[in-house]
C-alpha cells in the first residue's frame, strides 16, 4: 500500500531564534513581530549588544534568560547559548504576489528536508537578490527557527510562499513570464550552457532523490554543475549557491 505523503506540522505561533544575527534582522524588519529578547546586557556577546540597542530603539522587550535547570551551568552568552529571542513566523506572500514581484531569479525547493539546508540557501538567496523562494508544503521543511538561525538574517530578505502543487505552480510560473530551469546530477546540458538574459524559476530537489520525474519533464531546461572529482553530487545548498550565481544578472 502506498504510503501517503509526509506532511508538514501546524506552524508554531512563535520561534525560539538564537542566532543575534536573526534575532537583529527580524527586528529591523518587523519589529511588531518581534515579543521578546532576552539576554543579560552587561555580559552579553558583541552581537547580541547590537540586538538590545536595536530593540531599545524599536521598543521590543528586553528582558534576561530562563534560569538554568536545576544542576545544570548556565551557558555563556552568544550564538546558540543563553541568549535567545521569541519572534511570530514570517508572513508569507500569496503565489501570485511573489511571481509579480520585480526580479530575475525566483527558487522553488522541491522537498528540501533538512532545515539548515532551506536556512542556508535563504541567506544564498538573500546574497544573490532572489525575487522569491517557494517551499513544497508537504516532505519538506520549512521556515523553522533552525533554518532561520542557520541563514542568519537571510530569512528576513527574501518573500518566501508555500505551494501544494508543484506541476500547477510551474504553469503559474510560466503564465508569469518566468522560464523554468531544473538541476540534476544526471542531466547532460550543463549549467554553464544557460543564459541569464530571462526571468528564472530555479527548481532544486530532494537532498537525496533530487527532482521527481514529473518535475523534471515540466521543465523548460534540465542542467547540471559538472565536475571533476570522484563525489558524484552537491550539497543542495552548495548548488544552489552555484545555480544563483549563474542566473544572476551582474
Amino acid at each position: 500500500m502506498k504510503k501517503p505523503p509526509k506532511r508538514r506540522p501546524d506552524p508554531p505561533s512563535k520561534l525560539e531564534l538564537r542566532n543575534p544575527h536573526a534575532v537583529h534582522a527580524a527586528i529591523r524588519a518587523r519589529p511588531q513581530d518581534v515579543i521578546e529578547v532576552r539576554v543579560r546586557p552587561e555580559d552579553a556577546a558583541p552581537a547580541w549588544k547590537r540586538v538590545v540597542a536595536a530593540a531599545g530603539e524599536a521598543g521590543v522587550r528586553v528582558r534576561p534568560p530562563e534560569p538554568p535547570a536545576k544542576g545544570k551551568r548556565p551557558p555563556r552568552e552568544g550564538r546558540n547559548t543563553a541568549a535567545s529571542a521569541l519572534v511570530k513566523p514570517k508572513a508569507e506572500l500569496p503565489l501570485a504576489e511573489l511571481l509579480a514581484l520585480d526580479g530575475c531569479v525566483w527558487l522553488l525547493l522541491e522537498h528540501v528536508q533538512d532545515p539548515h539546508n532551506v536556512g542556508a540557501i535563504l541567506r544564498t538567496a538573500g546574497f544573490f537578490g532572489v525575487a522569491g523562494v517557494l517551499l513544497t508544503k508537504d516532505q519538506s521543511a520549512s521556515v523553522t527557527a533552525v533554518a532561520c538561525d542557520t541563514a542568519a538574517g537571510g530569512a528576513e530578505a527574501v518573500p518566501v510562499t508555500t505551494v501544494t502543487n508543484v506541476s500547477r505552480t510551474l504553469d503559474a510560473a510560466r503564465d508569469a513570464g518566468l522560464w523554468v530551469l531544473g538541476t540534476s546530477e544526471h542531466a547532460e546540458q550543463p549549467l554553464s550552457s544557460v543564459s541569464a538574459d530571462r526571468k528564472w524559476l530555479a527548481v532544486l530537489g530532494n537532498e537525496e532523490s533530487g527532482l521527481r520525474r514529473l518535475t523534471k519533464e515540466k521543465c523548460d531546461v534540465l542542467v547540471g554543475v559538472p565536475g571533476g572529482g570522484p563525489v558524484g553530487s552537491l550539497n543542495v545548498g552548495v548548488a544552489a549557491g552555484i545555480v544563483l550565481h549563474a542566473l544572476s544578472p551582474t
